[in-house]
């Protein structure tokens, strides 16, 4: 059986390993969008974020001061038995995490300001349970800086204006943010579901790989037709030109009422964090980054 401190001390790696350290195919398609441009300031940017990346992963530092909020997305097999409250377990991981790597205490009450405990408190971290079959565990962490989650939207959509609509909500989206989620960004969208499961769709798209294609068709075209869109809009690095806006449009899709069409967009920033970890042999493993 999996002991609770086991449990916590992955977590708390996962979070180590997120704020310090990228995924690798996150790794390829910024070197291959470097490469690219052509913009001597953009080029630059591109320079300086692969020196931020090499001393981050040396030092075991933080790669951006913001090391942000947490979302958790837990698949939990109907025949895997634990002896701890595994919600209360990860909040116990977030704060140690916060102590040890260190982190930034950026949780704040939302009223009053106040500091709350370390990255702690009334829904956060957030962490959302799958049941699956089986006795599988999986859990997948998403770190999210302010500048990007302050630019996340949701839409209302006619659900005649169909795809070329979803294309002018995220372009609108970019266009508005321009530099201040410290573009390229990675751009989740939720399409479908309704108000408040929408916006879950487009951050669970933010932990598919980059280098791996939407097994849906349609959805997959959709992905490249706004890649290229938004990447013509010249907002580039940081907000200061280029070829490179985004580094890749990740889309969800479920059901919805046939009166409506919600498409949320959560972006990602350059530093896109995320891990994960797996049960392998009766052992939690972190298996990314």
């Amino acid at each position: 059986m999996l002991k609770k401190a086991d449990f916590r001390d992955v977590v708390v790696e996962m979070l180590r390993r997120a704020e310090t350290n990228l995924p690798d195919d996150v790794l390829r398609v910024l070197r291959r969008s470097g490469k690219r441009e052509r913009s001597p300031i953009a080029k630059l940017h591109f320079e300086l974020m692969m020196k931020n990346l090499e001393l981050a992963k040396k030092f075991w530092a933080p790669i951006c001061q913001d090391t942000g909020t947490f979302t958790f997305f837990v698949q939990f097999g109907r025949g895997l038995k634990l002896n701890f409250d595994l919600e209360k377990t990860i909040g116990e991981a977030v704060a140690l995490a916060t102590r040890e790597v260190p982190l930034r205490p950026s949780v704040v009450d939302p009223i009053t300001r106040k500091p709350a405990k370390p990255n702690t408190g009334r829904g956060q971290p957030a962490v959302h349970i799958e049941l699956v079959g089986g006795k599988r565990l999986q859990v997948d962490l998403l770190v999210k800086g302010a500048g990007t989650e302050n630019w996340g939207r949701l839409f209302m959509l006619r659900p005649v204006e169909g795809p070329r609509a979803i294309e002018r909500a995220v372009l609108l989206t970019l266009t508005e943010a321009w530099g201040r989620p410290c573009p390229p960004t990675v751009v989740g969208v939720g399409v479908g579901g309704s108000m408040e499961t929408a916006p879950l769709l487009a951050k669970r798209a933010l932990l598919r790989p980059l280098d791996r294609q939407n097994p849906d068709p349609t959805l997959a075209k959709l992905e490249r037709q706004i890649e290229r869109a938004a990447n013509r809009t010249g907002i580039g690095p940081m907000g200061l030109g280029g070829e490179t806006t985004v580094l890749r449009v990740l889309i969800e899709r479920a059901v919805c009422h046939a009166a409506s069409l919600p498409v949320a967009i959560a972006l990602q920033c350059w530093p896109a964090r995320r891990a994960k970890a797996k049960l392998v042999g009766g052992r939690l493993k972190v298996v990314e980054p």
